[in-house]
């Protein structure tokens, strides 16, 4: 665990790509401090990490792939804000949501990270915002034109570098039906779970244990997944310290809004190679985000240790969702009881069409 804090993973990813990455979150977050509308900023930068959905060298497909996952990321942010209005609904929806996104991800073969993140993160956050009709229309909007600023800045950024790149494609193996379907319910169930447990707990920021919990879960192995968990506290409390010692400046919001587009860089260079660093500039991304606009150092004790507290609980419940996902006996079995269902079903419906 120790070593990969030092180790430097290799990748074949573009050294331009956490550029545009970063112009894309941060453009729309600079629009909204010059309008004097941080709030539209936000959305329009959180709209913008679905630039890291370029995940082909076919310029044709690369733009399809590129505006399938926008509209797959408006939906799941208009669905969050839908069901935001009752405490006890919303955790059923995020999971049946995130069942839908992992299981669609599957069908249309985007399974390469990554993944369902950034479609489960914008809806747990989305869901935990307080419920109002009215503004829905305009939220949706502002995530709208973030999505279309990314794929005009994508549709720019291939035609400038798409022929000079030989990016190797990493093919990740496809897998069985009854797998994902499994893997699918997983996900929905501890997504569900881990933000019922937030609203228990009466949270202020409830959508940090969810987002937590599932990058946790992003692992590739149940190995890889306590590695994770490990490096995501560790690497937040290291964050959280240095967010501190900035917060003793009182930045006002131009710093906080040009320091996100260059941590968000930073993210993006670091999360192929090292997980636990990047987590370090990932937290103080997240906390300039999450206060643009305000005053950084209004209460800066009680913020970092409830964030901290969000991300513990959050990893806690991502090795648990972890274990699971790679239990292979629970897997086989429950693989074993969808075709025995399957089967019943289709006896039945074969009874019913004979006595019609």
């Amino acid at each position: 665990m120790l070593k990969s804090f030092f180790t430097l993973n290799k990748t074949n990813r573009q050294w331009h790509l956490p550029i545009v990455a970063g112009l894309s979150v941060g453009i729309p977050l600079l629009l909204g401090w010059w309008l004097n509308n941080l709030e539209a900023g936000k959305l329009g930068s959180l709209a913008g990490l679905s630039i890291l959905y370029i995940q082909s060298n076919q310029l044709i497909e690369r733009m399809t792939i590129l505006m399938i996952c926008c509209f797959g990321i408006m939906v799941s942010f208009t669905v969050g804000l839908l069901f935001s209005f009752n405490l006890y609904l919303a955790p059923f929806a995020l999971a049946f949501l995130s069942f839908a996104v992992h299981y669609s991800l599957y069908k249309l073969n985007l399974t390469r990270p990554p993944g369902n993140f950034f479609f489960i993160m914008l809806a747990s956050m989305a869901i935990c915002t307080p419920f109002d009709l009215a503004s829905i229309p305009q939220k949706v909007g502002y995530v709208a034109m973030g999505t279309i600023f990314t794929c005009a800045l994508a549709l720019i950024y291939s035609l400038l570098t798409l022929k000079q790149t030989s990016e190797i494609q990493v093919k990740f193996p496809r897998k069985k039906e009854y797998t994902n379907i499994v893997e699918s319910l997983t996900f929905g169930f501890f997504m569900g779970a881990s933000l019922a447990v937030a609203f228990l707990l009466k949270l202020d920021n409830p959508y940090w244990i969810p987002i937590s919990a599932l990058a946790v879960m992003q692992g590739s192995s149940s190995k890889h997944i306590g590695l994770r968990a490990s490096q995501r506290i560790i690497g937040t409390l290291a964050g959280l310290g240095i967010t501190w010692l900035i917060s003793f400046a009182n930045p006002d919001a131009l710093f906080i809004v040009i320091s996100i587009v260059f941590l968000q860089i930073i993210v993006e260079f670091l999360v192929v190679r090292n997980y636990a660093l990047a987590v370090i500039f990932i937290t103080v991304l997240t906390i300039f985000l999450a206060e643009a606009g305000g005053d950084l150092s209004a209460d800066t004790n009680q913020v970092f240790t409830a964030r901290f507290i969000d991300i513990l609980i959050g990893s806690t419940i991502g090795i648990i969702g972890g274990w699971v996902l790679f239990h292979e006996k629970l897997h086989f079995q429950t693989t074993m009881r969808l075709k025995k269902s399957k089967v019943i079903m289709r006896n039945l419906r074969k009874d019913k069409n004979n006595k019609s």
